[in-house]
């Protein structure tokens, strides 16, 4: 128990001194973005299976600029689990959680259909430690990166003109086609 409450400390311990060890070489490369540089290159190597591929470029930006300001300013981590996801892949997400649950209202709750979902649209951010997307939902908003569910801490949306509507679950919000076929 004590171990893995420990775990991420040190994780974070050793990432920060990586950065830190990184900034010589970051200043190098980039100099007006070395700490900026050295976060994503720790980052990287934190989380090697992080894909930011598909993010749309605004989002991509607010996602990178608010962690390294996460990181160098309150030494929190923040990672991403799950991004850009293309129609299929979030078809078979869906899919799965229909049947996991036997209905699409159900379903709904927890996962959209790819017509629906920011991910396909390259807005949605899936981040993690808690303490992370705490982070983030204390401070996103700077980023116009917004926490759009109560059921899903670790979901976040880059929405550059709106602050958009907080929601209980992801089916909350349903089109108006799906609200007249259920009537």
């Amino acid at each position: 128990m004590i171990e893995s409450l420990r775990r991420p400390r040190v994780f974070a311990a050793v990432t920060r001194l990586l950065a830190l060890t990184l900034l010589p070489a970051a200043f190098l490369r980039s100099p007006g973005r070395g700490r900026y540089l050295a976060c994503q290159w720790a980052l990287a190597m934190r989380y090697p299976a992080e894909d930011l591929a598909g993010l749309s470029e605004p989002a991509r930006a607010a996602f990178t600029a608010a962690r390294a300001e996460a990181f160098w300013r309150d030494h929190q981590l923040i990672g991403l689990t799950s991004g850009h996801r293309d129609a299929a892949h979030q078809h078979r997400l869906f899919a799965e959680e229909v049947h996991r649950t036997g209905s699409v209202t159900a379903a709904r709750r927890r996962v959209l259909p790819p017509h629906e979902s920011a991910h396909v649209r390259g807005t949605a951010l899936d981040v993690r430690p808690t303490e992370g997307a705490a982070w983030l939902e204390r401070h996103g908003a700077e980023y116009r990166l917004y926490r759009r569910y109560d059921n899903e801490w670790w979901h976040f949306e880059y929405h550059a003109d709106t602050v958009p509507m907080r929601l209980p679950d992801p089916g909350a919000l349903r089109p108006p086609s799906m609200a007249r076929a259920a009537s």
